[in-house]
């Protein structure tokens, strides 16, 4: 049997799904994807957890760059990157589609 090897598409899609895997990055998300527009503020205010800890959560998904942030003072600006958004969706979309089409369950608990 061949070695597979991972594509950086595989890369890409491995890291959008780490850094959606905490409850409060998909609480982050969902909150800023239901604007219309970028959102002027402190998220902390709305997250019942410390500023330090959305600090953190932020930076993951910026580094994913799932959202995009800019420093416009007094406040921080936060919106959804509608590319990587779309490019997430469908790499999701296609790994949901390719896995499994006519497979019957291999792994029975009888």
């Amino acid at each position: 049997m061949a070695k597979l090897e991972i594509t950086p598409e595989q890369e890409r899609l491995a890291r959008f799904a780490k850094a959606m895997g905490h409850p409060t990055r998909i609480a982050i998300l969902h909150f800023l994807a239901q604007r219309n527009e970028c959102f002027f503020g402190d998220i902390h205010e709305v997250l019942p957890i410390a500023k330090a800890t959305v600090s953190q959560h932020l930076s993951e998904l910026k580094e994913a760059d799932l959202i995009q942030g800019t420093i416009e003072p007094p406040k921080v600006k936060y919106c959804i990157n509608v590319e990587s958004w779309r490019e997430a969706q469908e790499m999701f979309a296609k790994l949901f589609k390719d896995c499994c089409p006519n497979r019957k369950p291999c792994c029975n608990k009888d």
